[in-house]
């Protein structure tokens, strides 16, 4: 990464930390994946039960390969013949594992869901969450963050699994009913009412969509 955009990621993120512990979350800064992997770790204690969503941000700091690896209940849902069950078995986690399709300067994140699985978890259920966020998905404001969660990675991720609509056919939104859509449930977290419950690690690193 560029020297100069690495230390101006530095800076704004400590603006968005202060955004995110102002909103009753927990926020850290990462300066690469290495470190992110360790600050995860170190909220998770062995012998956990921890599960995710499509987090491709986890996998790609390495997080993942260490849970499967350690002494962890990692509930890996791609090995669930059944996955409802798999899905269920979030709710009563001690960890679910997200990232952000956006977050804003001042620390509220956005996501949008197709199965909801991952947008219902992070609102109720898991113990804690853990978001793993890049310095990428850093947006200005709430109408920024939605743009970039439905013209960029929306597009990316009908894509990704080979869904028939607008978007993945044209790279934008066009605000679909298409029976493929994944953007069917927004979720704005703005304010946790449960201190200690959720946690976002900034990652200096362009990570996931």
């Amino acid at each position: 990464m560029n020297e100069n955009i690495y230390k101006r990621n530095e800076l704004l993120a400590q603006k968005v930390i202060a955004g995110i512990n102002s909103r009753n979350m927990t926020g850290y800064y990462a300066k690469d994946k290495e470190e992110a992997v360790k600050l995860a770790l170190d909220l998770i204690p062995e012998g956990s039960s921890v599960t995710m969503g499509g987090c491709m941000s986890a996998h790609e700091i390495g997080l993942v390969d260490k849970l499967k690896d350690g002494n962890y209940n990692f509930i890996d849902r791609d090995a669930y013949e059944d996955k409802r069950a798999a899905m269920l078995m979030a709710y009563d986690a001690d960890f679910f594992l997200s990232s952000a399709n956006a977050i804003t300067e001042d620390g509220v994140i956005v996501n949008i869901d197709g199965n909801s699985n991952r947008v219902s978890a992070i609102a109720q259920g898991p113990k804690k969450v853990i978001f793993i966020v890049g310095m990428n998905k850093v947006c200005d404001d709430i109408d920024g963050a939605m743009k970039r969660a439905r013209n960029v990675a929306a597009p990316i991720n009908a894509q990704r699994f080979g869904l028939s609509t607008p978007c993945a056919k044209t790279g934008s939104c066009f605000n679909c009913k298409s029976p493929d859509t994944i953007c069917c449930q927004f979720l704005i977290t703005r304010f946790s009412r449960h201190a200690g419950r959720i946690h976002v690690i900034l990652v200096n690193d362009s990570l996931g969509f």
